[in-house]
């Protein structure tokens, strides 16, 4: 489900399918770099009092020690559930910070949220106006690691696949915060 961006902050009404509210739960934001993922899923981890796991890192790492090619992504999605795992058991929610570009590793996600009894919301960020979504990913410093290029973005948009089923569609081209729209999914 998806909607189009609505007045909740850039949130599409029609993808909001709200939880109960009780317990833990497992967030698993999607979307191409430079759109905004990682800003919402801190704020969204604040806000949860909950771990945020990012799968980048992880993917660097397995990079360092020779893992590269599919393999180190797969795996870093890998380390990064089996992480998520062990704070669901511990009564936690978790919020994955991720691209989830293929069914596979979105597939993850929902097998954990199945095995750990949670419910998973799965958060689709895209950046509405390219433009902007362009000067995001050319402005993003480096931190240590070699930036997406704008080229790198257009060929992941491309191989990209839909995420079909439940879902919150969040557009952060719109200026309103769409943080109340997301933590109110959340609930």
């Amino acid at each position: 489900m998806s909607g189009p961006a609505g007045p909740t902050g850039g949130v599409g009404p029609a993808a909001v399918r709200p939880g109960s509210g009780e317990g833990p739960v497992l967030v698993a934001f999607a979307g191409l770099p430079g759109v905004g993922k990682s800003t919402l899923a801190v704020r969204v981890g604040a806000a949860l009092r909950a771990p945020v796991l990012p799968v980048d890192p992880v993917e660097r790492a397995l990079g360092h020690y020779g893992l590269v090619g599919d393999v180190p992504g797969m795996a870093a999605y890998g380390a990064v559930a089996g992480l998520a795992e062990v704070q669901l058991g511990l009564g936690l929610s978790v919020v994955i910070d991720a691209v989830n570009p293929v069914a596979s590793a979105r597939g993850l996600w929902h097998d954990l949220a199945e095995r750990a009894g949670v419910p998973l919301r799965v958060i689709e960020v895209h950046c509405g106006d390219e433009a902007e979504h362009r000067r995001r990913v050319e402005a993003r410093p480096a931190d240590g690691q070699t930036p997406a290029t704008w080229e790198q973005t257009l060929v992941r948009r491309a191989e990209y696949e839909p995420l079909i089923g439940p879902r919150l569609v969040v557009d952060t081209a719109v200026a309103a915060d769409p943080l109340p729209g997301i933590l109110a999914y959340l609930t």
